[in-house]
């Protein structure tokens, strides 16, 4: 057997490790990697056209399997664009590995052409980020790095240098075990006494729940019963606690609608379940509040708790609902229900007049028909900005759908990358990218590498040409809007130059049989749909405390209107109230 060598023993530990593809671009010092990847047929390589579409892309896949995911970038200017897709994948919690590869080791701090400091620039945006200097220690610290990102939930970092990645392997190296899950946490009897005595306590309890209710639906449903609890939800608590529930008040935030804001208002005690909500002006400062996280760094960084639970969601709740004294009184769930459903049959009708005729088309209307035509177990990805916002209103999840955004990192551009990552987990299942014209172009580079690969992600182009959500924010501050216009090509005719589907869709009683068309093409498909840039409002219960500064702006382009099969799911809680 020949002797490997260190770029070959890393592409076998990664293999162990469960990663089946390396996203990058190819380059000088990570071409012994690249060709140790060539030569192993248990990992691929995807070849992208941008590095931070690698990162964004490896993020996407992680979030959809749960599993460890991996990208690489070349030395210097290489590594540094896997930076902003590493961000967000942090801040999302997903597991990925990347591999910063570098200049050769003699030749660091002499200032060699693209010479970088990979191991400090990463340090931010990951859980580890560490340089290898010599090939024995590369098993080590890769193996460290790995459980980082999987143990934590994060990114690690780990920089090799090329002349490093192309010298023998030392012999007999070790194999060591590898964590590749990660283990339950429950929280201790201390901690799960208190939170039931605070229950028990309280007339009035709301739930809040977040992305760690994951898995957790079954118990949270439970749970609500028992202590007859409004339930709210944060942006990317929506995929996870939305459907089926009879107790659902909406999301609060600045997307927020229905009656999420003053269920959390108008409690005795607010039980934040698996979220790090990170917009405190929206949250009461006048009631009890209790956190479960199994990130204790999250614990009380939002808002001043009465009681910090570290554990799982499912685990607490397991060991929770046999504690609490069932409650009887239903007044405040139901007056809270009532409140959701008047909310959102007060602001449906805005845009139901004659939506079907209206040019240019309704983003709203084009949500809604994409929501009904779109598989059941379909994930979209989705860009940052108006797309965030129909999105969170459209989108019916239903347990099996899955919706991926830069939800808590905010970059534009994420959709398509994302959409890749996801469509190679499973190539049968139906990857569409909720897209703005301001996004996608931003990487449309990368549409090409759909084409390469021939994968068959649906990219919905959301077109107004302009930066909306910008532009509303000047408006918001009292500025003209400026420097927000895009002139845009004809992206559906540049998807056919490309050798994709293409399709332009200028008016509302072509919209339906353009996406499904879309979805029956066995490849990579775009529909460009013209829409309006004009048909937002801003909401009457927007304070100006809230909107300060940019992030807390963004909520005054929460719609007046427009929450798709929302209020029917809102009349269906309704008329299972019993009545005295």
């Amino acid at each position: 057997m020949a002797k490997q060598n260190v770029a070959e023993q890393f592409v076998d530990i990664l293999a162990r490790a469960g990663v089946r593809r390396l996203y990058g671009v190819v380059g000088d010092s990570l071409n012994p990697v690249v060709d140790a990847v060539r030569r192993n047929a248990a990992i691929d390589w995807v070849q992208v056209r941008h590095e931070e579409a690698a990162a964004f892309a490896a993020g996407a896949e992680a979030q959809i399997t749960g599993k460890l995911a991996a990208c690489a970038g070349s030395c210097g200017p290489g590594n540094l664009h896997l930076i902003n897709g590493l961000y967000d994948a942090h801040r999302s919690m997903a597991p990925v590995l990347a591999l910063a590869s570098h200049i050769p080791s003699s030749e660091i701090g002499l200032n060699y052409f693209q010479e970088t400091h990979p191991d400090r620039l990463f340090a931010e945006c990951s859980h580890y980020s560490e340089m290898i200097s010599s090939p024995r220690q590369m098993p080590r610290l890769l193996q460290t790095a790995i459980q980082h990102a999987v143990g934590q939930g994060g990114v690690s970092v780990v920089t090799l240098p090329g002349d490093i990645a192309a010298a023998p392997a030392p012999e007999r190296a070790a194999e060591h075990a590898m964590v590749t899950s990660r283990p339950s946490v429950r929280p201790g009897d201390g901690e799960i006494d208190r939170l039931a005595r605070m229950i028990d306590e309280a007339d009035r309890v709301t739930l809040f729940c977040g992305s760690g209710t994951a898995g957790a639906h079954a118990e949270v449903m439970e749970f609500a019963e028992r202590v007859k609890s409004p339930v709210g939800h944060a942006l990317r608590g929506k995929e996870w606690i939305q459907y089926d529930n009879p107790f659902d008040v909406g999301m609060s935030g600045l997307l927020g609608y229905g009656a999420a804001y003053e269920a959390t208002h108008e409690c005795d005690l607010l039980i934040l379940l698996g979220t790090d909500f990170p917009y405190n002006a929206f949250l009461p400062d006048d009631v009890k509040i209790a956190q479960v996280d199994v990130r204790p760094e999250h614990l009380g960084r939002r808002t001043k708790l009465d009681l910090a639970v570290w554990g799982d969601v499912r685990e607490t709740l397991t060991c929770l609902i046999p504690k609490v004294r069932a409650k009887t009184d239903r007044r405040f769930l139901d007056r809270m229900l009532k409140k959701h459903a008047d909310a959102l049959e007060g602001v449906v009708k805005a845009y139901t007049r004659k939506v079907d005729r209206h040019i240019p088309i309704h983003p709203e209307y084009v949500a809604a028909v994409l929501d009904d035509v779109a598989d059941d177990d379909a994930v979209f990805t989705v860009d940052t900005g108006m797309c965030n916002v129909w999105a969170a209103r459209y989108l019916s999840p239903n347990g099996r759908r899955r919706v991926i955004g830069s939800f808590s990192h905010g970059s534009m551009a994420n959709a398509l990358p994302q959409a890749i990552g996801a469509q190679f987990t499973d190539r049968r299942r139906q990857i569409v990218s909720m897209s703005g014209d301001g996004g996608f172009a931003m990487l449309m580079g990368d549409f090409l590498t759909l084409v390469q690969y021939d994968l068959p992600v649906k990219i919905v182009l959301f077109n107004n040409s302009s930066l909306g959500m910008v532009e509303l924010e000047m408006m918001v501050a009292g500025l003209p809007a400026y420097g927000t216009g895009n002139r845009n090509p004809d992206f559906a005719a540049i998807a056919r130059a490309a050798g994709a589907h293409g399709v332009r869709v200028e008016k509302p009683k072509q919209l339906a049989a353009a996406l499904k068309d879309a979805f029956r093409h066995p490849g990579p498909a775009l529909v460009d749909v013209v829409t309006d840039p004009n048909a937002l409002s801003i909401p009457p219960k927007i304070s100006a405390e809230m909107v300060t500064g940019f992030a807390l702006s963004a909520s005054k382009i929460v719609l007046d209107g427009g929450v798709g099969r929302m209020v029917q799911m809102a009349r269906s809680n309704l008329r299972n109230v019993p009545r005295p």
